[in-house]
């Protein structure tokens, strides 16, 4: 396999450089949407219910897996959920030892606020952008989101909201 020459070395840092800046743009904006509708959620804990707004109620495994994290860690981050009355943790019909989560009403609520101050936070954002340069955006991060396997989020009301 052929090396990258130098000069696709360096572009290929100068973009991995913009995407951290950029990622922390995201990061910020995010907490800042997140903080507005409810102070008492993690980050962790809000990407646990967007997965759950997104997929629909999951096993405790499945939703591990989805999350990356490992199971105990996922049953932590439940129990604090279900305290706070935006998850709720049942079992299957086929069988009852395996225990299914869900997004509560409270739960679904949160993450569709939040992803509605996201959204206008990242457009007015984007309105600052001179016009010619947000094609050149849009198709360089779907490209990166094509790459790192993300499913993409089309426009408009979400009937299920991504992280």
């Amino acid at each position: 396999m052929p090396r990258p020459s130098p000069a696709s070395e360096s572009d290929a840092e100068a973009m991995v450089t913009a995407l951290l800046t950029a990622s922390r743009l995201l990061v910020a904006v995010s907490a800042r949407s997140l903080a507005a509708v409810e102070d008492s959620l993690t980050l962790p804990q809000f990407r646990m219910l967007v997965v759950l707004d997104g997929r629909g109620p999951l096993s405790l495994s499945r939703l591990a897996g989805e999350l990356g994290v490992r199971p105990s860690t996922a049953m932590r981050m439940i129990d604090r959920l279900v305290a706070a009355g935006t998850v709720a943790r049942g079992v299957t019909a086929e069988d009852r030892r395996t225990s299914m989560i869900s997004l509560t009403e409270d739960g679904r609520r949160i993450v569709h606020e939040a992803t509605s101050r996201r959204r206008r936070e990242i457009a007015g954002i984007v309105d600052v952008m001179p016009p010619g340069q947000r094609r050149h955006l849009i198709e360089a991060l779907q490209a990166f989101t094509e790459a790192g396997g993300e499913p993409s989020v089309e426009d408009g009301p979400q009937t299920h909201a991504t992280w």
